[in-house]
Parts: C-alpha cells; sequence; structure tokens
C-alpha cells in the first residue's frame, strides 16, 4: 500500500468522524478549532503524496477546500461528508489498480 494511499484512508476516515453531527462540531470547537488546520496539513500532505505517485488528488483538494471554510456550522458538515466519501473511494479505487 502506498502512503499516499494510507493517508487516503487516514484523512478520509478523520472527515468523516469530524461529519458526525454534534460529535465533530464538539470536537473542532472543544479544540479551539486546531482540527481544522491539522487537517488543512495534512490534505496538503496527501496532496504532495498523491502527485508523486500520479494518482488522483480531487479528494485532497476539497479536504483543503473544507478545512477553509469547515467553520460554517452546516456548511462544514457537509463539506466534511463529501470530503470524507471522496478520500475514501480515492483510497478504495487506488487500490484496485
Amino acid at each position: 500500500m502506498s502512503n499516499a494511499r494510507t493517508m487516503k484512508w487516514v484523512t478520509g476516515g478523520l472527515e468523516i468522524v469530524l461529519a458526525i453531527p454534534f460529535l465533530g462540531g464538539l470536537i473542532v470547537i472543544g479544540w479551539g478549532y486546531l482540527p481544522l488546520v491539522i487537517m488543512f496539513i495534512l490534505h496538503i500532505v496527501t496532496l504532495f503524496l498523491s502527485n508523486a505517485n500520479r494518482e488522483s488528488s480531487l479528494g485532497s483538494i476539497f479536504g483543503i477546500i473544507t478545512s477553509c471554510l469547515a467553520w460554517i456550522p452546516i456548511l462544514g458538515w457537509f463539506l466534511h461528508l463529501i470530503t470524507g466519501i471522496v478520500l475514501l473511494l480515492g483510497a478504495a479505487g487506488a487500490s484496485r489498480r
């Protein structure tokens, strides 16, 4: 398994956790929005690894956008959900090649 694929699984799983109603909001607000900064950094790392392995970087791009806009309550939930799904599908799709 490539490092890019592993990072897609990790970031996708974390995005899904942040998409859980109320729990994700409590995590983000309780930690002073630090999880959004951490996810931003993880998505940039995943983007570079995906580009180095010539894999799809769409989920990482969504993740970077999500990290910048997720402080908006309903929009944040929706973006976390979509980003998590795209990343997990990208990780699963990379395993079939």
